[in-house]
């Protein structure tokens, strides 16, 4: 079909296209005109995403999740805030409400839940792209009711939003406290269990007796070290006093010895002097060899006696390291003992500690939780609250008839073509070509045309493939007469 044909159909069909174009437009003033009219009003809230103070979960310097807003949104969206706002503005006490509900549901499921799933159709949520600032819609029939939704549904969000947190930390804050008793029962029979053990291995833990013990064994080795050389020494001495006294250290150190050894050279020079002077049988040889044995019974006695101290001396040292040998034992079974109550010591020591630490982590978390249990903040704060609108949002009338207009003429030219469908007819040369698949010579002017006395003659465009006559041309075709 060429514009030229589409133009014709039009033409020929223009009070039917007319008609559809105006009764669209009418249709649709008149529809606009009898909806009822509705009201929007608009609140809008920030959702503040930075760290919390209180909560510990907040990280520093957190980004907005992509998915955060639109959570936001489908909890807005959700049925508990619908029901939070039917509770607060008591809407279960309208009548009209309650006969509606029972009329279409037979009094059957929850009056509560079929509120807030009725009122719930008039909210809109829109969230910004560029920042976490939520406005929320609502439309209704009545101005000042679509402004109180709007800000019940942005006072429930922000209270379901504390609830949701609160809510949880109370749960957990009543586990850590179980948590915590139970710990502090464990810490305090651990601490029971540790002051018995010290009482019965009569170690506390200010006192290192395992130290002091562990101290005095060593000086019992030092003395058993030192009284084993001083008896080696002595042993010694003692033998050489047994077999040659006389060149023992003490004899040959001692005073009385010396100066006996000294009288006894003397008299014994003297007494040869006297034996060659007067011979043996002199008195006074006869006395001084009675002086010389006195001396030496004197001497022999006297080395006797110091001899006799050495040998005194390596007894007491033999008997001295027997006493220090068996001190030095006893004071290391003591101190093996020591050690093995004090590992017992430390094993319950280390259950105390660990059973303390335990109980100061469950302590913090008890307290954490606590004071997130008792936040009254959410993160949620309203912007701007809705006021009462003055004009309707819907329907609008200007719009909507130039939509109708549009829609209308569209839908106008459908009806002209369809109907020029189903009944089919010649409205010009290339219809009569389409048709009859002949060549169309010419063309007469119509009688009524201005131009009837004037030869009016033109070929109409053929359909592809259709040859050009050769004997056909504007010079010899005849004039039609009027």
């Amino acid at each position: 079909m060429t514009f030229n044909q589409f133009l014709r159909i039009i033409r020929a069909r223009w009070i039917l296209a007319l008609a559809v174009l105006t009764f669209s437009v009418i249709a649709t003033l008149v529809i606009s005109l009898i909806l009822p009219k509705t009201y929007t009003a608009s609140a809008t809230v920030m959702a503040d995403v930075r760290p919390d103070p209180v909560s510990a979960l907040g990280g520093g310097g957190m980004m907005m999740a992509s998915g955060y807003l639109a959570t936001q949104v489908d909890i807005i969206k959700s049925p508990s805030v619908a029901q939070r706002v039917v509770r607060t503005l008591k809407l279960t006490d309208n009548p009209v409400m309650r006969q509606r509900w029972e009329k279409e549901t037979d009094s059957k499921g929850d009056y509560t839940a079929w509120l807030a799933t009725v009122i719930g159709r008039g909210l809109e949520v829109k969230p910004s792209r560029e920042s976490n600032v939520i406005e929320i819609i609502y439309e209704g029939a009545e101005p000042g009711f679509s402004a109180a939704l709007a800000n019940s549904f942005a006072k429930a969000y922000i209270d379901s939003t504390v609830q949701i947190r609160v809510d949880p930390a109370r749960q957990y804050a009543e586990f850590f406290e179980e948590r915590a008793r139970l710990a502090r029962e464990k810490l305090e029979k651990a601490q029971s269990r540790l002051a018995s053990a010290q009482r019965e291995k009569g170690i506390v833990a200010t006192e290192e007796r395992l130290d002091v013990e562990t101290a005095r064994l060593t000086d019992l080795a030092a003395q058993v070290t030192g009284l084993r050389a001083l008896k080696a020494e002595t042993g010694t001495r003692s033998s050489q006093a047994n077999s040659n006294p006389d060149q023992m250290q003490d004899v040959l150190n001692n005073t009385v010895i010396s100066t006996m050894k000294s009288d006894l050279v003397r008299q014994e020079g003297r007494l040869q002097e006297l034996s060659e002077r007067y011979g043996d049988a002199h008195p006074t040889v006869q006395e001084a060899r009675a002086s010389i044995n006195t001396l030496r019974s004197r001497l022999r006695a006297e080395t006797a006696r110091v001899t006799g101290s050495t040998r005194i001396n390596s007894s007491m040292a033999s008997s001295r390291e027997a006493q220090a040998v068996a001190a030095f034992d006893d004071q290391r079974q003591r101190v093996l003992k020591l050690k093995d109550a004090r590992y017992e010591l430390q094993v319950l020591e280390r259950e105390v500690e660990s059973a303390q630490r335990i109980y100061d982590s469950i302590q913090a978390r008890l307290s954490q939780t606590s004071l997130e249990s008792n936040a009254s903040q959410s993160g949620i704060y309203l912007l701007s609250t809705a006021t009462e609108p003055t004009t309707a949002t819907s329907p609008r009338v200007v719009l909507n008839v130039l939509v109708a207009v549009v829609l209308g003429t569209l839908l106008a030219l459908m009806t002209a073509m369809t109907v020029e469908l189903f009944d089919r007819r010649v409205r010009g040369a290339l219809d009569i070509a389409q048709a009859l698949e002949l060549t169309v010579v010419g063309v007469l002017p119509s009688p009524s045309s201005q131009a009837k006395n004037k030869m009016a003659l033109s070929l109409n465009r053929k359909p592809p493939g259709a040859a050009q006559p050769p004997s056909l041309s504007n010079s010899n075709i005849e004039p039609a007469q009027g």
